[in-house]
């Protein structure tokens, strides 16, 4: 099982990743979750802020991930919590940059 380097676009910001081969679809579908899920806030409410946007998108697929009892290392792909969480203040701070 090799690594891949792959290039994922938030909220119309690109990152880089390297990922295990196994996990690419599970990133690129997460990616496409977020994605859409801020189109539909930016489509619903009068939000145009991106940083509020993501903060909404991030309630609202944990809020979703435990209404589901799914284990945010379930979700996240084998991350543990305190990767998932690590991920989110880097692209917080990368936001407000």
């Amino acid at each position: 099982m090799g690594k891949v380097s792959i290039k994922i676009v938030i909220a119309g910001r690109s990152y880089p990743l390297t990922v295990n081969e196994d996990e690419e679809v599970l990133v690129q579908k997460a990616v496409n979750d977020i994605n859409s899920n801020i189109q539909k806030l930016q489509e619903n409410y009068a939000v145009k802020d991106m940083q509020d946007l993501l903060a909404m998108t991030s309630l609202q697929l944990a809020t979703r991930s435990n209404n589901t009892k799914t284990s945010v290392t379930t979700v996240a792909g084998g991350l543990d919590k305190a990767d998932v969480l690590k991920a989110l203040q880097n692209l917080s701070e990368s936001l407000d940059s």
